[in-house]
Formats: C-alpha cells, sequence, structure tokens
C-alpha cells in the first residue's frame, strides 16, 4: 500500500514540477536554469514544512508522511535535472554560470528546507 501512495504523490508532484518549470521558463531567459532552480527551492520549503509538521505530530500518519514527502517532494524535486543542466552549462562554457547555480542551489536548498522549519515552530508555537 505505501507503494501506491508514494506513486500517487509522484504523480502529483511531477505533474506539479511541470507547471511550475514551464511557467516560470515562460517568465524568464538567459543561461541559468531558473526554472530547476525555482523547483527545487520550493521542494525544499515543502519537504522542511511537511517533515516540520511530522515530527510534532501534526501531519497525521505515517502514510500522510510518505504521500507528502517521498511522493510529492520526490516527484517534485528533480536532482537529476539540476546535475544535466549543470553539465550543459560547464560544456557551453558556462562554467561560472554553472558554479553559481550549484552553490546557490545548495546553500537556497538548505535555507529554505531550514525556513519550512521555523515556519512550522512559529504556527505551532503561536509566536
Amino acid at each position: 500500500m505505501n507503494y501506491l501512495i508514494i506513486a500517487l504523490g509522484g504523480g502529483i508532484g511531477s505533474a506539479l514540477r511541470y507547471a511550475v518549470s514551464k511557467f516560470v521558463q515562460d517568465s524568464t531567459n538567459g543561461a541559468f536554469p531558473y526554472h530547476t532552480f525555482a523547483v527545487n527551492i520550493a521542494g525544499c520549503l515543502l519537504i522542511g514544512l511537511f517533515y516540520g509538521l511530522a515530527a510534532r505530530g501534526h501531519l497525521g500518519n505515517n502514510t500522510t508522511t510518505l504521500l507528502l514527502t517521498t511522493g510529492l517532494c520526490g516527484g517534485f524535486t528533480t536532482f537529476s535535472t539540476f546535475c544535466n543542466e549543470n553539465i550543459a552549462l560547464l560544456r557551453g562554457d558556462n562554467a561560472f554560470t554553472a558554479l553559481v547555480y550549484v552553490a546557490s542551489s545548495v546553500f537556497c536548498g538548505l535555507l529554505a528546507v531550514m525556513l519550512g522549519y521555523l515556519i512550522i515552530d512559529l504556527i505551532v508555537s503561536g509566536r
């Protein structure tokens, strides 16, 4: 049953990734892959929110956690595309852009997960 729950979340996450990525790609230009960056940072924020809720017992049972984290967030974010885009940047003589993309993705991703946890802390504590 867990596999079906994860597959459902993954399907929803993949469709959302396509929609968000397309929207951002249609709204930006340049060598920097803003569309994948936006999806991955949003996914980091979401997983921080979901695990923050789960850690405090506010997300329901393990099935809900699997649906939203492994399923939805796993289908929504895309590490393989991130890596492929960096190889394309490097092969296109855009080493500096690749470096900025990797560094900002890691930094902003960590920051977004931490922000997700902090948002849940503020909501749960009522501050």
